[in-house]
């Protein structure tokens, strides 16, 4: 599935309850190209599946934490997403995501 708002193509599968999604970059300048020539490949963050993503953005501002889009935005795999700046989480870029229904 490509996500032309951030310049990536994605594919998912499952193993087990869980799903791994493989990204790849399609603009020179998009984050995940810039990751990777930062850092190579590897892990580029953990998501979580969350059941009101508007509810726990706004737990997480009042705790203080650092939501990197203003409001979530429509993702890969039907989703809506925010992420967590890595900083207010030992260096982990985290994604919280809600299925779109």
């Amino acid at each position: 599935e490509s996500v032309e708002s951030e310049g990536v193509n994605t594919s998912f599968f499952r193993v087990g309850a869980n799903k791994v999604e493989l990204l790849e970059s399609t603009k020179e300048d998009g984050p995940i190209a810039k990751f990777l020539e930062r850092k190579g490949e590897g892990i580029h963050h953990v998501a979580f599946a969350v059941a009101d993503i508007h509810a726990e953005v706004k737990r997480l501002r009042s705790e203080g934490f650092r939501i990197l889009n203003e409001e979530p935005k429509k993702g890969a795999d039907n989703k809506l997403v925010v992420f967590i700046h890595p900083k207010d989480s030992q260096g982990v870029l985290i994604e919280l995501c809600q299925e779109i229904k």
